[in-house]
């Protein structure tokens, strides 16, 4: 089985060589003429494109130029007008030659899949990126022998369907696993044996029976899948099941909620650090420690640009950049890319903790918003009120979703609360005593809604260990890169997420 006999030396130092390199760059870097300097250089290279001869690219000398001539567009403004007429043969459309490769990502509000594309430089700035993850882990842990065994990815099925010729689709991790280097396969795991299978349960099991876990030196992934397949290799190894690991880089889905049910699986000084990949691109990476925020990548495939988040949908909002954003502020991310995206609004929201360099966290989705009544709560707000409260009532969140629901005189909203234990009856009441209390202390909209009685008392629903996970075993949307969608604000789409994961939970047939 390829890999399973470990790499054939440690790479470290090596790669120990390349981090003083590469650091030293980063920390050298203008990261406001990076910026500028990377846009117009994506626009000299898509200039002849079909996008680029629209907005005239040819012209555009400045950032300002550019958002004078580029609109802000969200992913179904590209995929109506741009890319769904062609596809799947994307060629000189919104990038130059054609595009080989599609990372299918499925919205977690709105359920659709959507086909980003991913090129040829979009491969390697990610792969760059991935470096730096490590040249970052080594700053802080220079003792660490990190390529000394296995690189373990733990993503979704790596097989991709050819839907054209030269072009593919599938899971992200499918797409970095098809575009490893034959140099660095010793020292990458799983194998394509193992990396192919498609249902994810299978998967685990195979991973769990044969990952030689005493060569395993870093592991990264979703962090609800990361404890499933820890689980599984406890089964067979004990604790911790990867004793050689030093590194877990996680990313997807906020680290708060998971990071006490982590501990216990990680073997003393493994380090952990966050990463902020998405299908459009790989934007930041954690350079210092946890809670520090992560530094952005000014000199990777991305040009960034931040739109006030209460101003995304107002006719003309103010576009800040490197040159102009502010900290403290909470913004709506927008990127530019080396695989045709330009001014696309990712849905993500952030906010900056530092300027030079620049550090950020991120907050939430532009989607994350709950004010079906007035009381315009963020993301944020939503998951720091939740383990607050979950505190106060002795709970540990495994994980969870909220939306509206209306009644004849106002509503109210209801929480679906998986637990990591079975919780007591009275475990629910405590539960939303102490959430509608955190929200009250932390938003004067909902404390006002409160007490005028616009807005009812929340209501939980404590749901059994591994109920979304039956859920979405159930939609076919088990592992990778999948989510629980946190935050549902349409109250029939959340009406039928509540009613599929109750029936789940409960093992009864799926509601049609």
């Amino acid at each position: 089985m390829t890999g399973a006999g470990g790499p054939p030396f440690d790479a470290t130092p090596f790669l120990r060589a390349y981090a003083r390199w590469r650091l030293g760059r980063i920390e050298a870097l203008d990261w406001v003429a990076a910026q500028e300097r990377l846009l117009l250089s994506l626009l000299r290279r898509a200039a002849r494109t079909r996008f680029g001869r629209a907005h005239g690219f040819g012209a555009i000398r400045s950032v300002a130029d550019f958002q004078a001539r580029v609109p802000l567009r969200r992913y179904e403004a590209f995929w109506e007008e741009y890319w769904r007429p062609a596809y799947p043969v994307l060629e000189d459309l919104t990038w130059p030659g054609r595009v080989p490769y599609f990372a299918l990502s499925s919205g977690t509000t709105s359920g659709r899949t959507k086909h980003i594309p991913v090129t040829r430089p979009m491969v390697r700035a990610n792969r760059a990126a991935a470096l730096d993850v490590l040249c970052w882990h080594l700053a802080r842990h220079p003792r660490s022998r990190v390529l000394g065994g296995l690189s373990f990815l733990l993503g979704g099925s790596t097989a991709l369907e050819e839907v054209a010729p030269g072009v593919r689709q599938g899971d992200l991790s499918g797409i970095a696993a098809a575009e490893v280097p034959a140099f660095a396969r010793p020292w990458y795991w799983p194998p394509p044996e193992l990396a192919l299978i498609p249902d994810w349960d299978r998967k685990i099991a195979a991973l769990a029976a044969a990952t030689p876990v005493a060569r395993v030196r870093s592991l990264g992934g979703t962090p609800s899948w990361l404890l499933m397949l820890f689980e599984r290799l406890a089964e067979r190894h004990g604790r911790p099941p990867l004793p050689a690991l030093e590194l877990l880089v996680h990313g997807g889905v906020a680290w708060a909620p998971y990071r006490a049910r982590m501990a216990p699986w990680l073997p003393p000084g493994c380090a952990t650090r966050e990463v902020y990949p998405a299908s459009e691109g790989f934007f930041a990476i954690a350079d210092r420690g946890e809670g520090e925020g992560l530094r952005l990548i000014a000199d990777g495939g991305c040009f960034f640009e931040f739109v006030p988040l209460a101003e995304l949908d107002s006719p003309a909002p103010a576009r800040h950049w490197a040159a102009t954003v502010e900290t403290g502020v909470e913004y709506a991310i927008v990127v530019t890319t080396c695989a045709g995206l330009w001014a696309y609004v990712v849905g993500d929201t952030v906010r900056f903790v530092e300027r030079a360099p620049p550090r950020l966290l991120v907050t939430g989705r532009t989607s994350y918003f709950l004010s079906a009544f007035g009381e315009h709560l963020s993301g944020e707000e939503i998951e720091a009120a939740l383990l607050a409260a979950a505190r106060e009532a002795g709970l540990a969140v495994a994980e969870y979703c909220v939306g509206p629901v209306f009644g004849r005189a106002g509503g109210h909203h209801r929480w679906l609360v998986e637990t990591a234990a079975p919780a007591g009856g009275e475990a629910a009441a405590r539960l939303a005593a102490a959430l509608d209390a955190a929200l009250a202390a932390a938003n004067d909209d909902y404390r006002a809604h409160r007490a005028g009685r616009q807005l009812g008392p929340p209501e939980v629903v404590l749901l059994p260990p591994g109920a979304f996970a039956a859920w979405m075993r159930r939609e076919g949307r088990l592992g990778g890169q999948h989510k629980v969608p946190r935050v549902v604000a349409d109250p029939e789409r959340f009406a039928a997420i509540a009613a599929a994961v109750a029936d789940a939970a409960a093992g009864g047939e799926p509601r049609r």
